[in-house]
């Protein structure tokens, strides 16, 4: 599913960011569960993104092939410059999006997944037990989430001010925050 968020009539579609939302469970795949942690991303987005954007999102089983497959498709496919997952990052025998994340990586980011934990930390004990990472595969930042959708506010809230000039770093199309909600960091030139 492809749908542009807050594009004007004259914004060309080339240029858009491409925000990849990628919901990992077994369950949500079958149609037995209504996808919120992919909801959770896309509200979050909505409201600190300011820049036009396009998202993508998928739905996989959990499984490293399922989600390594989506994840080259959506990097190197789709064009994303940012995909965002949700969900495979516990101890479960099934939560293996780190390991689909490691395998397709070419630079891991091993920051996000420390700063997601940390903050985590504040609000549940049990936050030691996620396995969250990110990295980079050519032009597309790769951030796991967990798959809580209260858990994902707080993760975003944490990592997402260094986003933006990760992308800039990276060669992605640039993406622009709301700065009365995230305070984006860029330094000076």
């Amino acid at each position: 599913m492809n749908e542009a968020r807050g594009v004007t009539p004259e914004a060309d579609s080339r240029n858009l960011a491409r925000i990849g939302i990628l919901v990992v469970s077994d369950r949500a795949s079958r149609g037995e569960y209504k996808d919120q942690g992919g909801e959770a991303i896309n509200r979050f987005l909505t409201e600190v993104v300011r820049s036009n954007w396009i998202s993508i999102l998928k739905i996989v089983p959990d499984g490293i092939d399922s989600v390594a497959d989506a994840l080259i498709e959506m990097s190197d496919k789709e064009n994303c410059d940012l995909v965002l997952t949700t969900g495979g990052t516990g101890p479960a025998p099934r939560d293996l999006t780190p390991e689909a994340t490691r395998s397709v990586i070419t630079r891991e980011l091993a920051g996000f997944g420390e700063q997601m934990r940390r903050v985590s930390l504040e609000q549940v004990p049990t936050a030691i037990l996620s396995r969250q990472t990110a990295g980079t595969r050519g032009r597309c930042l790769i951030v796991n989430l967990p798959g809580r959708p209260s858990s994902i506010g707080t993760c975003l809230d944490a990592v997402f001010p260094a986003i933006p000039y990760c992308l800039d770093l990276i060669g992605a199309r640039p993406i622009e925050v709301n700065s009365d909600v995230c305070h984006a960091f860029r330094p000076k030139a």
